[in-house]
């Protein structure tokens, strides 16, 4: 069943980034399993995951641990996302050095793999105007809830 899309204020409510941290734009289709956005944060001079100018692509890892807990959220009927612990990266291919340059809109398509109260673990890929950029598998610790 598809979903409606989100805007970048509905997402920031939902994730555990806020300001300039909250990397993603938009949300173009979510269903129980996979989750896909969009950004242009990437472009932005101000993105604070930039160094002396530079977005290494490596930075796509935390985009796509995004899009991972807005889809838990979404998930849960709406209930924000709490911060977690990424506790492996698995399989990360980097195709190219840095997303800073990339014009277009960035793609982040991520699919549960496992999904659970205390964490998940998710395939993700990013992609621009059809060229793959960054890829892999992300596993999140979240912490037990307060009682």
């Amino acid at each position: 069943m598809l979903k409606p899309t989100l805007d970048r204020k509905t997402i920031a409510q939902l994730v555990p980034h806020h300001g300039s941290m909250c990397l993603l734009d938009r949300v173009l289709f979510w269903d129980s399993h996979h989750i896909q956005c969009e950004t242009d944060r990437h472009t932005m001079a101000t993105n604070p995951l930039r160094r002396e100018g530079v977005l290494p692509a490596v930075c796509g890892v935390e985009f796509a641990l995004q899009a991972m807990a807005l889809h838990g959220a979404l998930s849960t009927e709406g209930t924000p996302q709490r911060a977690g612990f990424v506790s492996s990266l698995r399989d990360i291919e980097m195709k190219v050095e840095r997303l800073d340059d990339i014009p277009t809109s960035l793609l982040i398509v991520a699919e549960a793999i496992v999904a659970e109260t205390n964490g998940f673990i998710y395939r993700f890929a990013i992609s621009a105007h059809g060229q793959d950029l960054v890829s892999g598998q992300a596993a999140v610790i979240l912490p037990a809830v307060a009682t």
